[in-house]
């Protein structure tokens, strides 16, 4: 297991020093510079000089070449260093660490939502098959997920934010009067400004964890110790979850492994939709400046997920299945 562990770290390595070349390489390609697109969107009347513009761009190393650029941004981050924002004049790690709680409330409940939700109601659909209760169930699952995000969330922000004015329209918190809340008031205040967020990242989920655990149960109860269970008289409840469900968990074990780095990265057009500071935002908002040390804090950050996503979910296949080693 421990030799296992260091080839993939090794290989993670390579695999991260690959991707931050080829992300540097393209957003250094992009027209415009932090400096330039500054510019663009300042008053003409506050329009930098031609050596205050070259001073700027000696102070943030734009002057290099994007290889040179690559190399003193590597050196930095060996030295767990991510530098500093251009366009913020912050150090990158604290602009993720002021977004990441945002971003971790609407993913964690997501994703806890979606599974507390999908495995029962997939195992219900496969106990259920081919009965009218369970066409009509995934019937709405297949409308649900052929329903975009940003669609919905419009909706829902016309009907419980506008014309029955019951939930707020946008943000985190209410503005000035958080602040004056108890406890228990900041708590619902966070809980009914996520309420929308939530839905709209988790019924997209629902739909597709829940048809696609009861693809699997489908073709798991066609086996025959499966059969060999009916035929000693045991109930169709221990069947499906003693039996069935526990040789379904490799494939949602890989899903876990890796959806949870998506949701970490945000969906932007949420966030924009409902003003939440999150991950998404931030990454936008950096590429749209051509904030080069955010745009690959975030890079990195986000194949770190993904790559340890991909780790954890090969170290569950053991757990999930003895018959599984890496000795």
């Amino acid at each position: 297991m421990v030799h296992y562990l260091i080839r993939r770290l090794l290989l993670a390595a390579l695999t991260l020093l690959l991707i931050s070349f080829l992300v540097y390489a393209l957003i250094r390609k992009i027209p415009g510079t932090p400096l330039t697109v500054a510019q663009a969107a300042a008053d003409p009347s506050l329009q930098m000089s031609k050596a205050d513009q070259e001073r700027l761009e000696k102070a943030y190393g734009l002057d290099k070449h994007w290889t040179l650029g690559y190399l003193d941004w590597i050196s930095k981050v060996v030295r767990f260093d991510l530098g500093n924002s251009i366009s913020r004049k912050e150090p990158v790690v604290r602009l993720i660490g002021q977004r990441v709680g945002n971003t971790l409330l609407l993913a964690v409940s997501s994703l806890i939502l979606s599974y507390l939700l999908s495995i029962p109601l997939g195992l219900w659909s496969t106990a259920r098959s081919d009965t009218i209760a369970e066409r009509s169930v995934s019937l709405v699952l297949y409308m649900l997920y052929s329903l975009p995000s940003y669609v919905a969330a419009l909706y829902l922000q016309i009907l419980f934010a506008i014309k029955l004015d019951v939930l707020p329209l946008t943000g985190v918190v209410t503005p000035e009067a958080h602040d004056q809340m108890s406890v228990f008031g900041k708590a619902w205040d966070i809980f009914l400004h996520a309420l929308l967020p939530v839905t709209c990242f988790t019924y997209g989920s629902l739909a597709y964890y829940s048809r696609f655990i009861k693809s699997n149960m489908q073709e798991v109860i066609r086996q025959d110790y499966i059969r060999t269970a009916r035929a000693k008289g045991l109930a169709e409840r221990t069947i499906l979850v003693k039996h069935a469900f526990r040789n379904t968990l490799i494939p949602l074990v890989t899903l876990v492994g890796l959806t949870l780095p998506t949701l970490l990265s945000g969906a932007i057009i949420l966030e924009m939709i409902f003003n939440w500071p999150g991950m998404g935002t931030l990454f936008f908002e950096s590429l749209r400046q051509r904030d080069y040390p955010t745009i690959m804090g975030l890079t990195l950050m986000f194949s770190v997920l993904t790559l340890a996503g991909q780790l954890l979910a090969d170290i569950l296949y053991s757990v999930v299945d003895p018959r599984v080693t890496y000795s």
